[in-house]
Protein backbone atom coordinates (compact mmCIF):
# COMPACT_ATOMS: atom_id res chain seq x y z
CA UNK A 1 0.00 0.00 0.00
CA UNK A 2 1.14 3.49 -0.68
CA UNK A 3 2.53 5.25 2.10
CA UNK A 4 -0.58 8.19 2.51
CA UNK A 5 1.06 11.57 3.92
CA UNK A 6 0.65 13.99 6.89
CA UNK A 7 -1.27 17.00 5.66
CA UNK A 8 1.31 18.71 8.24
CA UNK A 9 4.45 17.30 6.60
CA UNK A 10 5.19 33.15 -23.43
CA UNK A 11 1.26 34.01 -23.82
CA UNK A 12 -0.43 35.91 -26.55
CA UNK A 13 -2.65 34.76 -29.60
CA UNK A 14 -2.68 31.28 -30.43
CA UNK A 15 -0.19 30.01 -33.32
CA UNK A 16 -2.93 28.18 -35.51
CA UNK A 17 -5.15 29.76 -36.80
CA UNK A 18 -9.21 28.37 -37.14
CA UNK A 19 -9.14 26.82 -40.59
CA UNK A 20 -11.69 24.54 -40.13
CA UNK A 21 -14.14 23.66 -37.11
CA UNK A 22 -14.83 20.55 -35.96
CA UNK A 23 -18.21 18.89 -35.65
CA UNK A 24 -19.20 18.44 -31.74
CA UNK A 25 -22.62 16.30 -32.00
CA UNK A 26 -24.04 14.86 -28.53
CA UNK A 27 -23.01 11.81 -28.71
CA UNK A 28 -24.49 8.67 -26.27
CA UNK A 29 -22.65 9.70 -23.65
CA UNK A 30 -19.79 12.25 -23.69
CA UNK A 31 -16.55 12.52 -22.21
CA UNK A 32 -17.54 15.61 -19.74
CA UNK A 33 -20.17 13.10 -18.37
CA UNK A 34 -17.49 10.59 -17.38
CA UNK A 35 -17.23 9.78 -13.67
CA UNK A 36 -13.71 11.39 -12.71
CA UNK A 37 -13.84 9.40 -9.30
CA UNK A 38 -13.79 6.16 -11.52
CA UNK A 39 -11.01 7.83 -13.63
CA UNK A 40 -8.87 8.81 -10.61
CA UNK A 41 -9.42 5.45 -8.64
CA UNK A 42 -8.10 3.75 -11.97
CA UNK A 43 -5.64 6.45 -12.69
CA UNK A 44 -4.01 6.67 -9.01
CA UNK A 45 -3.88 2.30 -8.79
CA UNK A 46 -1.82 2.20 -12.64
CA UNK A 47 0.13 5.37 -11.76
CA UNK A 48 1.83 3.87 -7.94
CA UNK A 49 2.04 0.46 -9.64
CA UNK A 50 4.49 2.11 -12.36
CA UNK A 51 6.50 4.24 -10.76
CA UNK A 52 7.96 1.51 -8.43
CA UNK A 53 9.57 -0.09 -11.39
CA UNK A 54 13.08 1.77 -11.61
CA UNK A 55 13.18 3.00 -15.15
CA UNK A 56 16.07 5.12 -14.97
CA UNK A 57 17.77 5.41 -18.41
CA UNK A 58 21.25 6.02 -19.26
CA UNK A 59 22.74 8.22 -21.00
CA UNK A 60 26.01 6.48 -21.62
CA UNK A 61 25.09 3.24 -23.12
CA UNK A 62 24.30 3.31 -26.38
CA UNK A 63 22.10 0.35 -26.53
CA UNK A 64 18.16 0.39 -26.78
CA UNK A 65 17.06 0.02 -24.15
CA UNK A 66 20.12 2.02 -22.75
CA UNK A 67 18.85 -0.17 -18.70
CA UNK A 68 17.33 -3.74 -18.40
CA UNK A 69 14.24 -2.13 -16.13
CA UNK A 70 12.60 -0.38 -19.18
CA UNK A 71 11.68 -3.60 -20.59
CA UNK A 72 10.20 -4.68 -16.97
CA UNK A 73 7.81 -1.83 -17.42
CA UNK A 74 7.23 -2.35 -20.79
CA UNK A 75 6.48 -6.20 -20.65
CA UNK A 76 3.63 -4.88 -17.93
CA UNK A 77 2.32 -3.14 -20.12
CA UNK A 78 1.94 -4.88 -22.82
CA UNK A 79 0.52 -7.90 -20.84
CA UNK A 80 -1.80 -5.48 -18.93
CA UNK A 81 -3.13 -4.03 -22.71
CA UNK A 82 -3.72 -7.58 -24.01
CA UNK A 83 -5.39 -8.44 -20.45
CA UNK A 84 -7.87 -5.29 -21.54
CA UNK A 85 -8.76 -7.41 -24.28
CA UNK A 86 -6.77 -6.08 -27.35
CA UNK A 87 -5.36 -8.79 -29.75
CA UNK A 88 -3.00 -6.57 -32.03
CA UNK A 89 0.23 -5.70 -29.21
CA UNK A 90 3.46 -6.00 -30.06
CA UNK A 91 6.88 -5.45 -28.01
CA UNK A 92 9.77 -4.83 -30.73
CA UNK A 93 12.98 -6.04 -29.86
CA UNK A 94 14.35 -2.65 -29.14
CA UNK A 95 11.61 -1.84 -26.33
CA UNK A 96 9.00 -0.18 -27.87
CA UNK A 97 5.12 -1.49 -26.98
CA UNK A 98 2.95 -0.50 -29.67
CA UNK A 99 -1.04 -1.74 -29.44
CA UNK A 100 -3.63 -0.97 -31.97
CA UNK A 101 -7.49 -0.03 -30.57
CA UNK A 102 -9.87 -1.25 -33.49
CA UNK A 103 -12.23 0.95 -34.97
CA UNK A 104 -16.23 0.92 -33.95
CA UNK A 105 -17.90 -0.89 -36.91
CA UNK A 106 -18.15 1.62 -40.40
CA UNK A 107 -15.14 3.52 -39.01
CA UNK A 108 -11.93 1.50 -40.26
CA UNK A 109 -11.34 3.38 -43.11
CA UNK A 110 -10.67 6.56 -41.18
CA UNK A 111 -7.53 8.14 -40.24
CA UNK A 112 -5.77 6.53 -37.64
CA UNK A 113 -4.50 8.83 -34.77
CA UNK A 114 -1.88 7.66 -31.86
CA UNK A 115 -0.99 8.74 -28.57
CA UNK A 116 2.67 8.24 -27.14
CA UNK A 117 4.34 8.10 -23.60
CA UNK A 118 7.94 6.97 -22.76
CA UNK A 119 9.03 4.64 -20.35
CA UNK A 120 11.94 5.89 -18.89
CA UNK A 121 12.75 8.33 -15.98
CA UNK A 122 15.59 11.09 -16.23
CA UNK A 123 19.17 9.81 -14.07
CA UNK A 124 19.27 13.25 -12.74
CA UNK A 125 18.05 12.21 -9.52
CA UNK A 126 17.84 8.25 -8.12
CA UNK A 127 15.33 6.41 -9.46
CA UNK A 128 15.47 3.04 -7.67
CA UNK A 129 13.32 2.18 -4.25
CA UNK A 130 10.37 4.58 -5.38
CA UNK A 131 8.43 5.63 -2.84
CA UNK A 132 4.85 7.55 -3.87
CA UNK A 133 3.31 9.25 -0.90
CA UNK A 134 -0.62 9.90 -1.59
CA UNK A 135 -2.08 13.02 0.15
CA UNK A 136 -5.87 12.45 -0.49
CA UNK A 137 -7.89 15.85 0.63
CA UNK A 138 -4.51 18.01 0.29
CA UNK A 139 -5.21 20.96 2.78
CA UNK A 140 -2.83 23.12 1.31
CA UNK A 141 -0.33 23.20 4.00
CA UNK A 142 3.53 22.55 3.50
CA UNK A 143 4.21 18.74 2.92
CA UNK A 144 7.76 17.80 4.66
CA UNK A 145 9.87 15.48 2.64
CA UNK A 146 13.46 13.18 3.55
CA UNK A 147 16.61 15.16 4.14
CA UNK A 148 14.72 18.63 5.02
CA UNK A 149 13.04 19.05 1.60
CA UNK A 150 9.85 20.80 1.62
CA UNK A 151 6.84 21.22 -1.03
CA UNK A 152 5.46 24.65 -0.36
CA UNK A 153 2.48 25.97 -1.80
CA UNK A 154 3.80 29.71 -1.31
CA UNK A 155 6.56 28.71 -3.18
CA UNK A 156 4.44 27.00 -6.03
CA UNK A 157 1.28 27.99 -6.64
CA UNK A 158 0.58 24.78 -8.34
CA UNK A 159 0.31 22.94 -5.81
CA UNK A 160 -1.70 25.44 -3.42
CA UNK A 161 -3.93 25.37 -6.23
CA UNK A 162 -4.72 21.69 -5.50
CA UNK A 163 -6.26 21.97 -2.57
CA UNK A 164 -9.25 19.83 -1.80
CA UNK A 165 -8.10 17.37 -4.48
CA UNK A 166 -4.95 14.31 -3.90
CA UNK A 167 -1.25 15.04 -4.77
CA UNK A 168 0.94 12.38 -5.21
CA UNK A 169 4.40 13.19 -4.53
CA UNK A 170 7.95 11.65 -3.75
CA UNK A 171 9.04 11.08 -0.28
CA UNK A 172 12.41 13.18 -0.92
CA UNK A 173 14.70 10.33 -1.70
CA UNK A 174 14.06 9.45 -5.50
CA UNK A 175 12.09 11.25 -7.92
CA UNK A 176 8.42 10.51 -8.73
CA UNK A 177 8.89 9.51 -12.27
CA UNK A 178 5.61 11.28 -13.45
CA UNK A 179 7.43 11.89 -15.97
CA UNK A 180 6.55 9.97 -18.31
CA UNK A 181 4.74 7.24 -16.19
CA UNK A 182 1.66 10.18 -15.51
CA UNK A 183 1.05 10.21 -19.48
CA UNK A 184 1.66 6.38 -19.56
CA UNK A 185 -1.35 5.78 -16.56
CA UNK A 186 -3.47 8.64 -18.53
CA UNK A 187 -3.32 6.56 -22.13
CA UNK A 188 -3.29 3.16 -20.32
CA UNK A 189 -6.75 4.15 -18.68
CA UNK A 190 -8.59 5.81 -21.75
CA UNK A 191 -7.73 2.84 -23.80
CA UNK A 192 -9.96 0.87 -21.06
CA UNK A 193 -12.06 3.56 -20.52
CA UNK A 194 -12.92 2.97 -24.42
CA UNK A 195 -13.14 -0.51 -24.32
CA UNK A 196 -15.46 -0.41 -21.71
CA UNK A 197 -17.69 2.19 -23.73
CA UNK A 198 -18.36 1.14 -27.39
CA UNK A 199 -21.13 3.67 -28.19
CA UNK A 200 -17.98 5.80 -28.15
CA UNK A 201 -17.61 5.15 -32.03
CA UNK A 202 -13.89 6.03 -33.47
CA UNK A 203 -11.48 5.75 -35.95
CA UNK A 204 -8.32 3.38 -35.18
CA UNK A 205 -6.13 4.04 -32.54
CA UNK A 206 -2.55 3.34 -31.96
CA UNK A 207 -0.77 2.76 -28.31
CA UNK A 208 2.81 3.58 -28.01
CA UNK A 209 5.22 3.31 -25.62
CA UNK A 210 8.89 4.51 -26.41
CA UNK A 211 12.10 3.72 -24.19
CA UNK A 212 14.65 6.28 -23.81
CA UNK A 213 13.60 9.39 -24.28
CA UNK A 214 14.94 11.26 -21.38
CA UNK A 215 18.68 10.57 -23.39
CA UNK A 216 17.67 12.36 -26.19
CA UNK A 217 18.37 9.38 -28.46
CA UNK A 218 15.36 10.80 -31.14
CA UNK A 219 13.22 7.46 -31.53
CA UNK A 220 16.87 5.77 -32.45
CA UNK A 221 15.15 2.06 -33.30
CA UNK A 222 11.53 3.61 -34.01
CA UNK A 223 9.70 1.21 -36.53
CA UNK A 224 8.09 4.30 -38.28
CA UNK A 225 7.39 1.81 -41.22
CA UNK A 226 4.45 -0.39 -39.23
CA UNK A 227 2.78 3.48 -37.65
CA UNK A 228 -0.37 3.71 -39.37
CA UNK A 229 -1.34 6.85 -37.58
CA UNK A 230 -1.57 9.52 -39.29
CA UNK A 231 -1.47 12.55 -36.18
CA UNK A 232 -0.12 11.45 -32.68
CA UNK A 233 -0.27 13.12 -29.27
CA UNK A 234 2.48 12.86 -26.83
CA UNK A 235 1.03 13.01 -22.93
CA UNK A 236 4.38 14.28 -21.77
CA UNK A 237 3.37 17.91 -20.21
CA UNK A 238 2.99 19.84 -16.97
CA UNK A 239 0.38 21.27 -15.41
CA UNK A 240 -3.41 21.10 -16.46
CA UNK A 241 -4.09 23.41 -19.69
CA UNK A 242 -0.70 23.50 -21.01
CA UNK A 243 -0.47 22.21 -24.98
CA UNK A 244 2.46 22.54 -26.53
CA UNK A 245 3.19 22.34 -30.35
CA UNK A 246 6.45 24.16 -30.31
CA UNK A 247 10.44 22.87 -29.11
CA UNK A 248 13.64 23.26 -29.16
CA UNK A 249 16.19 22.36 -31.76
CA UNK A 250 18.33 20.34 -29.74
CA UNK A 251 22.19 19.72 -30.13
CA UNK A 252 23.92 17.10 -27.82
CA UNK A 253 28.28 18.27 -28.01
CA UNK A 254 31.06 15.89 -26.43
CA UNK A 255 34.65 17.89 -26.10
CA UNK A 256 37.56 15.84 -26.18
CA UNK A 257 40.79 17.21 -24.40
CA UNK A 258 44.47 15.49 -24.85
CA UNK A 259 47.11 16.92 -23.01
CA UNK A 260 50.65 16.12 -22.35
CA UNK A 261 51.90 13.69 -18.88
CA UNK A 262 54.50 13.96 -17.12
CA UNK A 263 55.31 13.94 -13.00
CA UNK A 264 54.15 16.48 -11.27
CA UNK A 265 57.27 17.41 -10.06
CA UNK A 266 58.67 18.09 -12.98
CA UNK A 267 55.69 19.49 -15.08
CA UNK A 268 57.45 22.77 -15.28
CA UNK A 269 57.03 23.86 -19.46
CA UNK A 270 55.97 20.49 -19.82
CA UNK A 271 52.83 18.87 -18.32
CA UNK A 272 49.83 19.63 -20.29
CA UNK A 273 47.14 19.00 -18.03
CA UNK A 274 43.61 17.95 -20.24
CA UNK A 275 41.20 18.07 -17.08
CA UNK A 276 42.59 21.95 -16.04
CA UNK A 277 41.43 22.83 -19.88
CA UNK A 278 37.95 21.06 -19.93
CA UNK A 279 38.07 23.05 -16.63
CA UNK A 280 38.64 25.88 -18.11
CA UNK A 281 36.77 25.59 -21.39
CA UNK A 282 33.21 25.01 -19.02
CA UNK A 283 34.89 28.81 -17.64
CA UNK A 284 33.98 29.88 -20.84
CA UNK A 285 30.64 29.07 -21.20
CA UNK A 286 28.40 32.48 -21.08
CA UNK A 287 26.35 32.42 -17.58
CA UNK A 288 24.12 34.52 -19.25
CA UNK A 289 23.28 32.23 -21.63
CA UNK A 290 22.63 29.09 -19.19
CA UNK A 291 19.06 26.85 -18.10
CA UNK A 292 19.06 28.97 -14.83
CA UNK A 293 19.64 32.22 -16.77
CA UNK A 294 17.16 32.04 -19.29
CA UNK A 295 13.22 31.13 -19.77
CA UNK A 296 10.74 31.67 -22.26
CA UNK A 297 11.94 31.59 -26.10
CA UNK A 298 15.83 32.14 -24.85
CA UNK A 299 17.68 29.47 -25.99
CA UNK A 300 21.27 27.96 -23.45
CA UNK A 301 24.52 26.25 -22.99
CA UNK A 302 23.95 23.19 -20.55
CA UNK A 303 26.86 21.74 -19.16
CA UNK A 304 25.98 17.99 -17.86
CA UNK A 305 29.38 16.25 -17.14
CA UNK A 306 33.04 16.65 -17.07
CA UNK A 307 35.30 13.51 -16.66
CA UNK A 308 39.11 12.68 -16.87
CA UNK A 309 42.53 13.12 -15.94
CA UNK A 310 45.94 14.76 -17.27
CA UNK A 311 45.69 12.87 -20.60
CA UNK A 312 42.49 13.12 -21.45
CA UNK A 313 39.20 14.61 -20.48
CA UNK A 314 36.01 15.33 -21.53
CA UNK A 315 33.19 17.80 -21.21
CA UNK A 316 29.36 16.62 -22.37
CA UNK A 317 27.13 19.71 -22.43
CA UNK A 318 23.74 20.17 -24.89
CA UNK A 319 22.49 23.07 -26.75
CA UNK A 320 19.01 24.37 -26.88
CA UNK A 321 17.43 27.00 -28.82
CA UNK A 322 13.95 27.27 -30.80
CA UNK A 323 15.29 28.86 -33.68
CA UNK A 324 17.72 26.99 -35.60
CA UNK A 325 20.47 29.74 -36.78
CA UNK A 326 20.78 30.42 -33.22
CA UNK A 327 21.70 26.98 -32.51
CA UNK A 328 23.81 26.62 -34.88
CA UNK A 329 25.70 29.44 -33.76
CA UNK A 330 26.24 28.21 -30.24
CA UNK A 331 28.10 25.17 -31.81
CA UNK A 332 29.87 27.30 -33.67
CA UNK A 333 30.64 29.34 -30.66
CA UNK A 334 31.78 26.00 -29.34
CA UNK A 335 34.75 25.46 -31.93
CA UNK A 336 35.88 28.97 -31.25
CA UNK A 337 35.69 28.03 -27.62
CA UNK A 338 38.37 24.96 -28.16
CA UNK A 339 40.92 27.27 -30.08
CA UNK A 340 40.79 29.36 -27.05
CA UNK A 341 41.35 26.59 -24.42
CA UNK A 342 44.22 25.48 -27.30
CA UNK A 343 45.96 29.16 -27.00
CA UNK A 344 46.03 28.71 -23.10
CA UNK A 345 47.76 25.30 -23.12
CA UNK A 346 50.27 25.27 -26.12
CA UNK A 347 50.27 21.45 -26.83
CA UNK A 348 46.98 20.47 -25.78
CA UNK A 349 44.30 19.52 -28.03
CA UNK A 350 40.33 19.92 -28.10
CA UNK A 351 38.14 18.49 -30.32
CA UNK A 352 34.25 19.34 -30.57
CA UNK A 353 32.08 16.54 -31.67
CA UNK A 354 28.05 17.79 -32.32
CA UNK A 355 24.92 16.41 -33.03
CA UNK A 356 21.90 17.32 -33.94
CA UNK A 357 19.20 15.36 -31.30
CA UNK A 358 16.02 16.83 -32.82
CA UNK A 359 14.18 19.93 -34.18
CA UNK A 360 11.42 22.47 -33.52
CA UNK A 361 8.10 20.78 -34.20
CA UNK A 362 6.41 23.97 -35.00
CA UNK A 363 6.31 24.16 -38.69
CA UNK A 364 5.41 20.94 -39.42
CA UNK A 365 2.92 21.14 -37.31
CA UNK A 366 1.58 24.55 -38.52
CA UNK A 367 1.25 22.63 -41.79
CA UNK A 368 -1.07 20.27 -40.58
CA UNK A 369 -4.01 22.76 -38.76
CA UNK A 370 -6.39 20.27 -38.02
CA UNK A 371 -4.46 18.02 -35.25
CA UNK A 372 -4.60 21.35 -33.35
CA UNK A 373 -8.03 22.54 -33.93
CA UNK A 374 -9.40 19.03 -32.86
CA UNK A 375 -6.93 18.91 -29.71
CA UNK A 376 -8.36 22.87 -28.86
CA UNK A 377 -12.04 21.05 -29.40
CA UNK A 378 -11.16 18.27 -27.14
CA UNK A 379 -9.82 20.93 -24.54
CA UNK A 380 -13.17 23.13 -24.53
CA UNK A 381 -15.41 19.62 -24.90
CA UNK A 382 -13.61 18.57 -21.49
CA UNK A 383 -13.95 21.95 -19.72
CA UNK A 384 -10.17 22.36 -19.82
CA UNK A 385 -8.61 26.09 -21.04
CA UNK A 386 -6.34 25.61 -23.71
CA UNK A 387 -3.07 27.63 -23.07
CA UNK A 388 -0.60 27.25 -25.80
CA UNK A 389 3.22 27.46 -25.13
CA UNK A 390 6.62 26.34 -25.66
CA UNK A 391 8.11 23.51 -24.71
CA UNK A 392 11.87 24.35 -22.93
CA UNK A 393 12.68 20.86 -24.16
CA UNK A 394 11.52 18.28 -26.19
CA UNK A 395 9.42 15.51 -26.39
CA UNK A 396 10.09 11.64 -28.53
CA UNK A 397 6.72 14.03 -30.39
CA UNK A 398 9.55 16.44 -31.60
CA UNK A 399 11.56 13.31 -33.83
CA UNK A 400 8.04 11.91 -34.53
CA UNK A 401 7.48 15.35 -36.09
CA UNK A 402 9.96 15.50 -38.18
CA UNK A 403 9.84 11.76 -39.03
CA UNK A 404 6.17 12.96 -40.99
CA UNK A 405 3.55 12.37 -38.34
CA UNK A 406 2.64 15.81 -36.61
CA UNK A 407 2.72 15.12 -32.40
CA UNK A 408 2.22 18.00 -30.02
CA UNK A 409 2.43 17.87 -26.42
CA UNK A 410 -0.64 17.06 -23.68
CA UNK A 411 -0.09 18.16 -19.99
CA UNK A 412 0.07 15.52 -17.68
CA UNK A 413 -0.41 16.83 -14.53
CA UNK A 414 3.10 16.55 -12.98
CA UNK A 415 5.42 19.07 -11.98
CA UNK A 416 9.28 19.71 -10.69
CA UNK A 417 10.13 16.56 -12.96
CA UNK A 418 13.59 14.95 -12.70
CA UNK A 419 13.86 15.81 -8.97
CA UNK A 420 13.49 14.69 -5.62
CA UNK A 421 10.55 17.32 -5.04
CA UNK A 422 8.26 16.17 -8.25
CA UNK A 423 4.58 15.62 -7.62
CA UNK A 424 1.54 15.27 -9.44
CA UNK A 425 -2.10 16.18 -9.17
CA UNK A 426 -4.38 13.36 -9.37
CA UNK A 427 -7.56 16.00 -10.59
CA UNK A 428 -4.74 16.99 -13.39
CA UNK A 429 -4.07 13.10 -14.37
CA UNK A 430 -8.02 12.75 -14.86
CA UNK A 431 -8.11 15.89 -17.49
CA UNK A 432 -5.58 14.35 -19.44
CA UNK A 433 -7.16 11.49 -19.61
CA UNK A 434 -10.89 12.39 -20.64
CA UNK A 435 -8.88 14.92 -23.38
CA UNK A 436 -7.67 11.68 -24.57
CA UNK A 437 -10.55 9.77 -25.05
CA UNK A 438 -12.84 12.94 -26.29
CA UNK A 439 -9.54 13.02 -29.44
CA UNK A 440 -10.56 9.82 -30.08
CA UNK A 441 -13.91 10.41 -30.41
CA UNK A 442 -13.39 13.99 -32.34
CA UNK A 443 -10.95 11.67 -34.62
CA UNK A 444 -13.67 9.17 -35.58
CA UNK A 445 -15.91 11.88 -37.16
CA UNK A 446 -15.93 11.85 -40.71
CA UNK A 447 -15.87 15.86 -40.65
CA UNK A 448 -12.88 16.25 -38.60
CA UNK A 449 -10.96 13.58 -39.97
CA UNK A 450 -11.50 14.31 -43.76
Amino acid sequence: MPYRASNHQRSGPPLYPVFFSVHTRTMTRSVSQTGDAALADALTSRFLRYVRIETTSDRHVEATPSTPGQWDLAKLLAEELRGLGLKDVELTAHCYVIARLPASPGKALLPAVGFLAHLDTSGDAPGRDVTPCVVEKYDGGRIGLADGLVLDPEADPGLAAQKGGTVIHTDGTTLLGADDKAGIAEIMTATEYLLNHPEIEHGPVEIIFSPDEETGKGLPEFPLETIKAAACYTLDGGPLGEFEAECFNAYGAEVRFTGKVIHPGAARGRLVNAALMSASFAALLPRNESPEATDGYYGYYCLTEIRGNHEEAFLELIIRDFDRREAKRRVTTLESFARTVEAQFPGGRACVSAKLQYCNMREKIEARPEVMEILKTAARNTGVEFRLKPIRGGTDGSRLTELGIPTPNIFTGGRNFHSRIEWVSVPEMTAACKIVIELVRLWGMERAAG
